[in-house]
């Protein structure tokens, strides 16, 4: 989980999440990967994108599946690597809880 300020690139096995606060300059590439932050720099996940909608990306985005909330910023390109079909879905969590705030 990410708060912070993240300067350079990184391949990571694993799941990565930037809270709202949490800013990525540079590549971001994961497992899975959540973010509720700023990212300027393309993210790659080799699984799961989920973008909340707190979320400003000034990059390329791709994953097997990509999950965009409305109002999330994303000034780039976002690729998908998975099915060919869009699949929809329903937002389930709180917003505080994908930013990594508590109640």
């Amino acid at each position: 989980m990410i708060s912070g300020t993240v300067e350079g690139d990184c391949d990571l096995n694993g799941a990565v999440s930037i809270t709202r606060q949490g800013v990525w300059n540079g590549s971001l590439k994961a497992d899975s990967i959540i973010i509720a932050g700023t990212v300027e720099g393309d993210v790659e996940a080799r699984g799961r994108v989920e973008i909340t909608n707190s979320a400003r990306i000034i990059g390329t985005v791709t994953g097997e599946a990509i999950a965009v909330a409305e109002g999330a910023v994303v000034e780039g390109t976002m690729r998908t690597t998975g099915r060919s079909t869009p699949t929809g879905f329903v937002e389930k969590r709180k917003s505080d809880e994908i930013a990594g705030e508590s109640s």
